[in-house]
């Protein structure tokens, strides 16, 4: 499929574990475009890591210690960042959270 259907439940996509205490699932994607919603548990930890990908992300539940580009900052609920293509970020859930990505272009190996 080349992309998702236009309406988006929940229960449409499957929860994937990407790291320990952090889980994701697709909220919609397209070759342009992709959302994400990304699941924390307290102390869990997105390592550090690029991708070629512009992302933007709206911290919808928690608050998280983040690090983009060298430079760490606390975010919380309602706050959002935007990293640029090749640039290393990561966080950490300084509770449990939720955040909301979404990517341009899409990210093919979460469809993998």
């Amino acid at each position: 499929m080349t992309q998702s259907s236009i309406f988006v439940q929940p229960t449409d996509a499957d929860w994937v574990e990407a790291a320990p205490g952090v889980r994701r699932r697709m909220l919609g994607y397209h070759p342009n475009l992709m959302m994400v919603e990304v699941a924390f548990e307290p102390g869990a930890v997105g390592t550090l890591h690029s991708h070629p990908h512009i992302q933007t992300s709206y911290v919808a539940e928690g608050s998280f210690e983040m690090e983009i580009g060298g430079e760490t900052t606390v975010l919380r609920k309602g706050d959002s960042y935007m990293v640029p293509a090749d640039v290393v970020h990561g966080c950490k859930a300084l509770e449990a959270g939720v955040l909301i990505d979404a990517f341009t272009p899409h990210r093919a190996d979460f469809l993998d």
